[in-house]
């Protein structure tokens, strides 16, 4: 038998908010028939905050222009690179919760201390708690593999509490075969033999595996996210912390298989017969936005509509986490805005800036190379050398909202004579106080140092401009220019 289930409460709710958002925006324009009125609403659901962290500085303090700005409506929000490199953060340290962005723990525990063949019964309370789900029912047995499907592509609730049952008991085993307590998120001692604490013991180990990873803000106290009525805690992480799971949740190639799929298959047993369950995913970036490969979704009455999203493109994978944002479409038009500003501001930015030019044999070939700067010869009184840089073509990857860039020139005294490819020098050039690149400054062409004659008309030429306080030799000029990234405010 095959079972469709509809859409997740998730994904519903997304759909209403879509068709009622574009009908009451086209009444609006028709009676005002105004585009300016249509753009002053739509901005009431995003802003650009002067406090918003702009790759480790409030964009207030930066004095960039807001229009250089990502523009979110999400009230926490951070993106990073899998290498931890921070691009944006909103209140990113703020305690918030989370809603199902939590299964992305739930998840990693399974995936962990599970064994993805072991069998998972679900009980009443996993069908019944509520939510959106995966349309499982009381008695139903399925594989741990297929939970996780459950669990991650449509959100099932149920699905997250079958699996905190299953491992929970397993849990509870173990600590006390291991004689080591496991605690409730209150400080209360779970007690090991009580079959009713299965999922009390799993979220104590979700919120070790948090403690694990360094997550000092994170509390788990449920396997799913709900946080109204019976569900009502102190459920909460930050923006910044979820991002560091979901980067050591998609380091599992389990894990990014999983929430990669647009839709799944779960093979149940229910009331003895074999059946198949479809469920679609919840992640509406998945198959429409270049790059995203997950991860989960979360709406919930306190936590409001939240995403944390992975991108990966030419080898590079962001992770946006939006935390409270204004609706359920605005979570993803939040992500794929961050996406977009932090892929459209990584530069290729060329070292070498100069309309001079010289001809100079590099490799073997003759090539017109930048003129860089005119480094002056010590041994001659007006004497100076072009040069350029070791690398002509040499660049270094930038992130244009984090400044426009300097450089410095430490030019060496060559004396009289030059040979051209010899080093005369070093280029540094600086990003916000940082260096990021350093090349060698190198001679484009041959010059031959004074002979015994030219020499004695130097010393006597010298000796009489310093009596008359005049230049002795010529001075070395900088020629390379730095372009602006971003114009200021």
């Amino acid at each position: 038998m095959l079972f469709s289930v509809p859409r997740s409460h998730e994904r519903a709710s997304a759909a209403r908010f879509h068709l009622s958002g574009r009908l009451f925006r086209a009444c609006l324009c028709a009676l005002i028939a105004s585009t300016l009125v249509c753009g002053a609403f739509e901005e009431a659901f995003a802003d650009v905050r002067k406090s918003d962290i702009i790759y480790g500085e409030a964009m207030g303090e930066r004095g960039i222009k807001a229009t250089s700005c990502p523009t979110i409506g999400a009230e926490y929000a951070y993106v990073c690179n899998a290498e931890g490199e921070e691009f944006f953060a909103r209140n990113a340290d703020a305690p918030a919760q989370i809603a199902s962005v939590t299964k992305i723990m739930t998840a990693v525990l399974a995936l962990e201390q599970g064994d993805m063949g072991q069998r998972v019964t679900v009980s009443s309370s996993a069908a019944n708690v509520g939510g959106s789900t995966s349309d499982l029912r009381a008695g139903d047995e399925l594989s741990m593999a297929d939970a996780l499907k459950g669990l991650m592509v449509p959100s099932g609730n149920d699905a997250a509490v079958a699996i905190a049952e299953t491992l929970g008991a397993q849990f509870q085993k173990q600590s006390k075969e291991d004689g080591r307590s496991l605690h409730r998120h209150d400080g209360s001692a779970i007690d090991p033999d009580d079959p009713a604490r299965t999922v009390d013991a799993f979220v104590a180990r979700m919120n070790e595996k948090a403690t694990e990873l360094g997550c000092t803000n994170t509390l788990f106290t449920n396997p799913h996210g709900l946080d109204d009525d019976q569900f009502g805690s102190d459920l909460h992480s930050t923006a910044r912390e979820v991002s560091i799971i979901s980067a050591y949740a998609m380091k599992m190639e389990e894990f990014r298989s999983l929430v990669d799929l647009k839709e799944a298959e779960l093979a149940v047993k229910r009331a003895g017969e074999d059946i198949t369950v479809t469920v679609e995913t919840t992640d509406e970036l998945l198959g429409a936005y270049e790059g995203a490969c997950g991860i989960k979704t979360g709406n919930a009455e306190l936590a409001g509509p939240c995403f944390a999203g992975a991108c990966e493109r030419e080898g590079e994978e962001l992770y946006a986490i939006i935390l409270k944002s204004t609706s359920e479409e605005q979570r993803f038009i939040d992500c794929t805005t961050l996406y977009d500003w932090v892929f459209n501001n990584q530069v290729d930015y060329k070292l070498a800036h100069s309309s001079q030019t010289a001809q100079m044999r590099i490799d073997g070939q003759e090539r017109e190379v930048p003129i860089v700067a005119d480094v002056a010869l010590s041994g001659w009184v007006d004497k100076t050398v072009p040069a350029t840089f070791a690398d002509p073509d040499a660049s270094v990857a930038v992130f244009a909202p984090n400044g426009n860039v300097s450089q410095s020139f430490d030019l060496f005294d060559v004396g009289g004579g030059v040979t051209a490819g010899q080093t005369v020098g070093k280029a540094t050039f600086w990003q916000n106080n940082s260096v990021v690149a350093e090349v060698d400054v190198v001679a484009c062409e041959t010059v031959a140092a004074p002979n015994l004659f030219e020499g004695i008309g130097i010393w006597w030429d010298k000796a009489m401009r310093s009596f008359s306080n005049e230049p002795t030799q010529a001075e070395s000029v900088i020629i390379n220019d730095t372009p602006l990234l971003l114009e200021n405010a």
